[in-house]
């Protein structure tokens, strides 16, 4: 079941929007604009949310938005769309109220189901509450005569057991009693999870939950599904989003909710490689990019010193002092630098183990090898790295997510050509083919 079973192998952005708001001109207002969205402006996932987005009383009407909005527009809407419905495992009247506008949305009469992609259903709880979940969707799908498993099925773990029923997809998928086939994305939404878990920090914060996204990432993967986390509502804070993205990245999620355009803007950039390469170094506790001057790498701050001293050298981090040679000292600062590559750099390097895989190679040595500069005192370092075809299938996952990215978002091309150039594109959509 590790199999994707979607079009979509990657999702970086997932963006909710209010369905029908009280008091304004055009209820469907936001709608309207959401869906004219492009670019790097435009979500992979657009989530039309009927549920906490929209208040209870205007929810009916946000159901007929949904469809007015989808029919008039969605053929030319560049990412999926996945309607947000109300659901609760411990609410059966919740329940039909999530089927009878999932009816609304999905009626062909309404014009917009050629563009539904799918159903979010939110505050799932153990794994036979995902199959009513299901069975409703199954229920749509005959009503209109529509494909079984036609309509994705996303799910919002927002409570214990919903993160205890991840571990049991694998098992009950492809079961001749349920469709569950078409899970789609696992998406974390920790505010609920945290009132669910009755956590309580200091601050009255969200706690990071970070084995819940390693759990939903862990199920997403085994399950064949994609894994999403939740929103980031600090809307202000692009660096803490851009450093939770990362943190998700590094665990195999690479989808993120948005909450503004500019949030969609930095979720569809970050996970992709960067323009240029450049380099970092570990200076006490915080990881620090180096500045390039003429070919050297600069470290300019204060966190890290080193004199010469004769033929030792005195490297000061933080409180801690050490005397090395010249040989110790580029040992040191291999250790404490990294390189992060380009897509131009990814590229070359694969294209370079390719042709020594084509030529009968197994495995080839890569160097890496750059000057770094600290208080005026300059020092060579390089490092190897043995490639080998782990090593390559690994590295294909950023190019892998370009070129998903690429065949998915035709609207993209452009931004994509002015970050990397139109010749790292192309060849970065060579290989690994």
């Amino acid at each position: 079941m590790d199999k994707r079973l979607h079009d979509r192998k990657f999702v970086r952005t997932f963006f909710t929007t209010p369905t029908a708001e009280s008091g304004a001109d055009d209820s469907a207002k936001k709608l309207r604009s959401a869906i004219e969205l492009r670019g790097m402006q435009a979500p992979d996932v657009w989530v039309p949310d009927n549920e906490d987005a929209t208040a209870p009383n205007m929810r009916d009407e946000g159901a007929e938005n949904i469809a007015e909005v989808v029919a008039e527009k969605g053929d030319d809407f560049p990412g999926e769309i996945h309607p947000r419905v109300v659901w609760h495992r411990d609410s059966p009247e919740t329940r039909y109220k999530g089927f009878q506008h999932m009816l609304e949305i999905a009626d062909p009469e309404n014009g917009a189901v050629e563009n539904i992609d799918g159903f979010v259903i939110p505050e799932v709880g153990d794994i036979d509450d995902w199959k009513k979940a299901d069975e409703f969707i199954t229920i749509v799908e005959n009503e209109y005569d529509l494909e079984e498993g036609s309509l994705a099925m996303s799910v919002i773990i927002e409570s214990g057991s919903a993160e205890l029923a991840m571990g049991k997809l694998r098992e009950e998928m492809g079961k001749a009693d349920n469709n569950l086939e078409r899970l789609f994305l696992l998406v974390d939404g920790e505010v609920d999870y945290t009132k669910d878990m009755r956590a309580i920090t200091p601050t009255g914060a969200l706690p990071e939950w970070k084995e819940l996204r390693h759990n939903t990432s862990r199920a997403a993967s085994a399950a064949g599904c994609i894994a999403v986390d939740g929103p980031f509502d600090d809307i202000r804070d692009v660096e803490g989003y851009h450093d939770r993205i990362t943190a998700n990245n590094a665990m195999g999620m690479l989808g993120i909710w948005s909450l503004t355009p500019g949030q969609v803007v930095e979720a569809n950039q970050s996970p992709l490689p960067p323009q240029d390469g450049y380099w970092t170094i570990e200076a006490d506790g915080r990881t620090v990019e180096l500045t390039e001057e003429d070919g050297v790498q600069v470290y300019n701050g204060d966190r890290i010193e080193l004199e010469k001293e004769g033929d030792t050298y005195e490297l000061e981090i933080g409180s801690e002092e050490l005397q090395l040679s010249e040989e110790e000292l580029v040992e040191e600062l291999v250790d404490l630098t990294a390189y992060v590559p380009s897509m131009d750099d990814i590229v070359d390097s694969m294209e370079e183990f390719e042709a020594a895989k084509e030529a009968g190679k197994g495995a080839i040595a890569m160097t890496r090898a750059t000057t770094v500069s600290i208080d005026g005192v300059e020092i060579d370092i390089s490092s190897d790295r043995m490639w080998d075809e782990a090593t390559y299938q690994a590295m294909m996952a950023p190019v892998a997510l370009f070129q998903d990215v690429y065949e998915n978002r035709p609207d993209q091309h452009d931004d994509l050509a002015e970050l990397y150039s139109e010749d790292v594109v192309e060849r970065a959509m060579e290989v690994g083919n």
